[in-house]
């Protein structure tokens, strides 16, 4: 859970809003918040629980406003933008992907 916590915040401007130990079936919860938005990230924790991240299914996505500066940023800390060529793929509609610690994947696409 701390790992997470990091990267969200630190990586892509998370904020923490509230973090339970325990939800009422045991689970440890976070809800990250994005300023200036009103949707909220829950992560959840449970040490029983295997994950398995099937590709292209699971994913979200964030706006940003300059979507090669704000990549270059991310490489700058050491993460990996994919595919490879995004900025040559993906033209008319920019965007690019990261995963977080645990393989979820995020779609980074620029506002228009």
């Amino acid at each position: 859970m701390d790992k997470s916590i990091d990267f969200y915040t630190k990586h892509l401007g998370f904020k923490v809003g509230r973090r339970n130990a325990r939800s009422p079936h045991g689970n440890e919860t976070c809800h990250l918040e994005m300023p200036g938005s009103q949707h909220t990230l829950e992560l959840t924790y449970s040490s029983d629980y295997v994950l398995a991240v099937p590709e292209d299914l699971m994913h979200f996505a964030i706006g940003v406003d300059d979507l090669t500066s704000y990549c270059k940023n991310l490489e700058l800390a050491g993460l990996e933008i994919w595919p490879d060529n995004w900025r040559e793929e993906f033209v008319s509609l920019k965007m690019a992907f990261i995963d977080d610690p645990d393989g979820y994947e995020i779609e980074l696409l620029e506002n228009k």
